[in-house]
């Protein structure tokens, strides 16, 4: 491999973290990933990359590299996304990161239609609940909600409101206690989200300041998905977006508990950075998600949302 695509790869595994999710982007394995790291420090005399059965870190003369590759990385990126724009026929990869929940149960099941529509586009999908910054990450467009996003340079489509109601598994009612009022929560298990600490601020807005949900927890996960399921489980309550449980509050597999505490203060966006040229690929799949959503959501239209 040459040393300017070494260099890229090297940008590349310091943004995911790990020469495992690297190698998934890339579809190569992770030594494969890790050896070619290696034979860029040879090549450059310098380490920069540490190891260890944690991840990968940067040593100090890593850092001032990677700055230098991440532009690199950045200019490339540019190139092509100018190639795709001088073509007015949607066609090439596109690169959109969702979080894991919205993208499994929204995403990925209308796909076959936008495919129908644009065979020549080849979707690269990031499924990840963390923030990510699009400003150094190679994405054409990411799905997120209010509260992922910092960066107010970027340019949002609002899909939907993320309406999202208290919830658990009847089993875990049936062990723990009802519900009655939003002050009985300080006797129950609270599932967490780790991913974004301001996702659980919802207990102490109605509980009061006092209240924190990490002391009334022996759950959390980095995923609503994860949540989803730990709810489901019986493990124990979650606040969760409708778009999530609205089938299954309608089937009875999990309870609205508090029906005067439906949060709408968030909302669903496709953000992506402001180019001057759009490419078409970026254009068609953000009017595709702005249909589907619509003005009223799929999961609401069924009329299966309670409370």
């Amino acid at each position: 491999m040459e040393l300017e695509s070494q260099m890229v790869l090297f940008a590349r595994s310091v943004d995911s973290g790990s020469f495992s999710a690297a190698s998934r982007e890339l579809n190569h394995s992770p030594s494969a990933v890790s050896r070619q790291i290696s034979d860029l420090e040879n090549k450059i005399g310098v380490r920069l990359l540490t190891r260890s059965s944690h991840g990968i870190s940067l040593t100090e003369e890593g850092h001032v590299f990677y700055s230098r590759c991440r532009e690199i990385r950045r200019n490339i990126a540019s190139a092509l996304d100018l190639a795709d724009s001088l073509s007015q026929v949607p066609e090439g990869k596109l690169r959109v990161n969702t979080t894991v929940a919205f993208g499994k149960s929204q995403i990925v099941p209308a796909l076959n239609e936008f495919y129908e529509a644009y065979p020549k586009i080849e979707l690269s999908i990031d499924f990840n609940d963390r923030p990510v910054d699009l400003a150094i990450t190679p994405i054409d467009v990411a799905i997120q909600f209010a509260e992922q996003i910092k960066n107010e340079s970027l340019i949002g489509r609002k899909l939907a409101v993320n309406q999202r109601i208290i919830c658990a598994a009847p089993r875990y009612i049936d062990r723990a206690g009802l519900v009655k009022s939003p002050q009985d929560l300080a006797h129950h298990n609270i599932l967490r989200l780790s991913a974004v600490d301001r996702w659980n601020d919802w207990v102490a807005e109605i509980c009061g300041a006092d209240y924190s949900a990490r002391e009334h927890s022996n759950f959390e996960a980095n995923s609503a998905d994860a949540l989803y399921h730990a709810a489901l489980a019986g493990l124990g309550i979650a606040r969760l977006p409708t778009y999530l449980i609205s089938q299954d509050i309608a089937e009875g597999r999990l309870l609205n508990l508090l029906p005067d505490q439906v949060d709408r203060s968030s909302n669903i966006y496709a953000v992506y950075v402001m180019k001057r040229n759009m490419s078409p690929k970026i254009r068609v799949f953000l009017d595709f998600l702005t249909r589907l959503f619509g003005s009223i959501p799929p999961w609401e239209r069924a009329g299966k949302t309670h409370g």
